[in-house]
């Protein structure tokens, strides 16, 4: 059976949608999952089964199933009773009829003398499901956790399922880029289908732009899919993520803002718009503008010079600036106009500047 598309973890059936298989079930359809993974069994013992001893997970099963996503289950182990722990996932598994079934292996399997009960927990589920689908949901970085018996749970498994929890971070595209490159550097390699983070854990909790760089980076790598810890949580604390996750889409991404243009460009774009305001807008308060002719005072009196000046001599000119020199105080910059009935071949100011505008300008140019 393939696995593909987005789906979520359940851990308590109870604490999801009033614990209505069928609203359970609809909320997914709606959310376009392709799947759903429901805790079934915990060490030895069967999950979601009530304090009267009703068994929450038949009904969401079959709800699930009569809408066309396939009801995985999944179960946490300890390694303390391997026999045991497989023999109620075996039982698990063919009285509930799933779909597939995920192996959550962590911190109790990297105790010392966990491979052997590693051997017989997967050896006996094998025996007992031949052909179901399993995955393996773990550590998201292997080279953390070498004493962990990676090697015989991948050897029982079809799937890698890693836990890219970026808990404290928010930079999940190089997490789940990392968790990718050590699951393949593990033998055997098996397809990776990631777990992402829809909770908030402490003082932490991912950002939707978290989200979205982590199902992008999901798509960039070629993933078949991704699901996500924990339906409870994400519903009840992160309502905007389900909407997000919901979206067969990912929204384009905000471009960032332009960084402000450097002060000469700023000139350079007044003088070609016309633009007397915003030329005059970056002059100092107490500005002075030299040429060889006149001396000038106050951005108004140099904005309307230069109206006078573009109009009269330089009517429709367009402006360039041809080379710039940084000062300690300034820019020495030339510069050159062409129009229709007269041009400046090269013009040479100097600018010194007080609170990032110009405090004294002065312009040396020729009209031919």
């Amino acid at each position: 059976m393939n696995l593909n598309g987005r789906g979520f973890y359940i851990w308590k059936i109870a604490n999801c949608e009033g614990g209505d298989p069928e609203r359970i079930a609809e909320t997914a359809l709606q959310a376009r999952l392709s799947h759903v993974l429901i805790k079934v069994a915990d060490w030895y013992r069967p999950y979601n089964i009530t304090p009267s001893g009703a068994d929450l997970v038949p009904p969401l099963v079959n709800a699930l199933r009569k809408r066309g996503i396939q009801a995985w289950g999944w179960q946490y182990i300890y390694g303390s009773e391997p026999a045991r722990e497989a023999q109620m996932a075996a039982r698990r598994i063919q009285e509930l009829d799933l779909d597939g079934f995920v192996i959550d292996a962590e911190i109790e399997y990297e105790q010392p003398r966990r491979s052997e009960d590693a051997k017989r927990y997967c050896g006996n589920l094998r025996a007992a499901i031949p052909s179901l689908p399993i995955a393996l949901s773990s550590f998201r970085f292997p080279t953390l956790h070498m004493a962990l018996p990676w090697k015989i749970f991948l050897e029982h498994v079809d799937f890698a399922m890693p836990q890219v929890y970026w808990e404290k971070s928010h930079n999940p595209g190089d997490q789940l880029k990392r968790t990718v490159r050590e699951y393949r550097n593990l033998a055997p390699v098996r397809p990776i289908f990631p777990t992402g983070a829809a909770y908030k854990w402490g003082g932490w909790k991912p950002t939707t732009a978290d989200l979205i760089e982590y199902l992008r980076t999901v798509e960039e790598i070629g993933l078949p899919g991704t699901n996500f810890w924990v339906w409870e949580q994400c519903r009840r604390d992160l309502p905007e993520f389900w909407e997000l996750i919901a979206q067969p889409e990912l929204p384009e991404p905000e471009k960032p803002p332009e960084p402000p243009k450097e002060l000469l460009e700023q000139y350079f774009d007044a003088l070609n718009a016309r633009d007397l305001a915003a030329l005059a807008a970056l002059y100092h308060p107490k500005a002075v503008h030299i040429t060889a002719e006149r001396t000038l005072q106050g951005p108004l009196s140099i904005r309307a010079w230069a109206g006078q000046w573009l109009e009269q001599q330089l009517p429709n000119a367009r402006f360039a600036l041809t080379g710039q020199t940084k000062t300690l105080f300034g820019r020495s910059f030339t510069w050159k106009a062409d129009s229709a009935n007269a041009k400046i071949p090269q013009g040479r100011d100097t600018i010194t500047l007080r609170d990032d505008k110009i405090l004294y300008h002065y312009s040396a140019f020729k009209i031919v």
